[in-house]
């Protein structure tokens, strides 16, 4: 069974950065796309960003030019570096795994990590 671990979530200011991890076992990974997802109270899960096995990268365009998402292939390790944080981007954010982008949203998860930027 495929298991996701997130890590760096939590409170920041607007305007400042937060990176989150999220690992998975090595004979996964390295056959996996992997993506963030979020859901903000009272709002849809939505695609953040995703990257394929050859490192192809997708981002939703309220994120476009501030996030980058990035994989560590020796550390089974996905990545999402959030920049110039908004209130808007204060949600839960998951981690999401699958053997390609089209099935990502029906893939393995992650519990979710708590981002919050206050204004």
């Amino acid at each position: 069974q495929v298991q996701l671990m997130e890590s760096g979530g939590g409170l920041v200011q607007a305007g400042e950065s937060l990176r989150l991890s999220c690992a998975t076992s090595r004979s996964i990974f390295s056959i996996s796309a992997m993506g963030w997802y979020r859901q903000a109270p009272g709002k849809q899960r939505e695609l953040v960003a995703a990257i394929t096995t050859g490192g192809t990268t997708i981002y939703a365009p309220s994120v476009k030019g501030r996030f980058t998402i990035s994989r560590d292939n020796d550390k089974n390790t996905v990545y999402l570096q959030m920049s110039s944080l908004k209130s808007d981007d204060t949600a839960l954010y998951y981690c999401a795994q699958s053997y390609t982008l089209a099935t990502l949203q029906r893939g393995t998860w992650g519990q979710g990590t708590q981002v919050t930027v206050s204004s």
